[in-house]
């Protein structure tokens, strides 16, 4: 660290703004007027800097302060320094203001995106009384079915929208409906169980092969529904992967209704009675109460606080299940 600390005293937000204001005027005299010095101790300070780096910054065979290109390196990164620095000193006041610095949101793949992008423009939108928008770097993660659970359990997400409810919560996460949706059993019009009238057994849907998607969980054990055993599985990433499938006749399953609502009235795919009892999958959403507070921690932050804000509407909730017409971007 010796060696590379007279460098690195070198840079300072001083000599970085030296070098931008000398860069922007174009000239040392000018540039002295503006720091308020004379052009005789601005010309010292820009040799000091040169003799620290061991690089010349300034062309000398220009009469106008002309940038070599090692300069204009210093320039063009100081810059990038500069505007760091004062993000890093936002974020840090941001901190002491009530704003996390990120916030990252898992969206279960039943969860309508369009609604989702909505609540982010909604996010940024927001301003206070100086016209300061929210001091969040929010993050969007896409997770399937326990997937979602771990990512909130293992602390990668703070709010997680579309959780199953049919598990119970663990300790300091705290859990919130926010509605029912109805499943249907769906394939394309020319698969052969689009031609059977009456409900299917489970012998006749063990005969065909299912479209599952898969379970983005890594170390929860992951959750498998409605497979039966020794059925034929085709594996997808995503549930937009899974409607496609069915709309080729890879295969059939079973899909959120409004997910596949526009499918089933084009009637591009087909929605058969099944004769096993099916109930409404209840969604819900969760985020880290934090139950174990931890000393000098923050209490919870304006981001999420504005989140959970929008949830306890019931027009919101209900979007978030139903609203699936255009948009539908994977998050990966």
């Amino acid at each position: 660290a010796t060696m590379h600390s007279p460098r690195r005293n070198a840079l300072t937000p001083d000599a970085l703004q030296m070098m931008d204001i000398i860069a922007r005027t174009g000239s040392f005299a000018a540039a002295a007027r503006e720091l308020g010095r004379v052009p005789s101790a601005l010309t010292y300070s820009v040799r000091q800097l040169e003799d620290a780096l061991d690089v010349l910054l300034f062309d000398r065979r220009s009469r106008q302060a002309q940038l070599t290109a090692a300069g204009q390196e210093l320039l063009d990164e100081g810059r990038r320094l500069l505007a760091e620095m004062d993000a890093v000193a936002n974020r840090v006041k941001r901190v002491a203001t009530g704003w996390e610095s990120t916030l990252t949101v898992a969206v279960d793949d039943v969860i309508s995106r369009l609604t989702v992008f909505e609540l982010v423009e909604g996010f940024y939108a927001q301003r206070d009384e100086a016209g300061n928008g929210p001091g969040t770097r929010l993050r969007l993660r896409g997770e399937v079915l326990a997937g979602l659970w771990e990512s909130l359990v293992s602390g990668q997400a703070d709010l997680a929208i579309g959780a199953m409810m049919n598990s119970p919560p663990a300790h300091g996460i705290d859990l919130k409906p926010l509605g029912e949706v109805e499943f249907v059993y769906a394939m394309a019009p020319h698969h052969p169980l689009a031609a059977i009238d009456e409900p299917l057994s489970d012998a006749q849907m063990m005969a065909h092969r299912a479209v599952a998607v898969a379970d983005s969980a890594q170390r929860l054990s992951p959750l498998t529904l409605n497979l039966l055993p020794g059925q034929e599985v085709f594996t997808v990433p995503t549930m937009a992967a899974k409607i496609e499938a069915l709309l080729r006749c890879l295969g059939c399953g079973f899909v959120p209704e409004p997910q596949v609502r526009e499918h089933l009235r084009r009637g591009c795919l087909v929605a058969k009675p099944v004769q096993r009892a099916r109930l409404p999958a209840l969604f819900g959403y969760a985020w880290r109460s934090g139950a174990t507070p931890q000393p000098r921690k923050a209490p919870q932050g304006l981001a999420l606080q504005w989140w959970l804000q929008q949830l306890e509407s019931p027009a919101t909730r209900q979007a978030l299940l139903e609203r699936h017409v255009g948009l539908n971007v994977p998050l990966g």
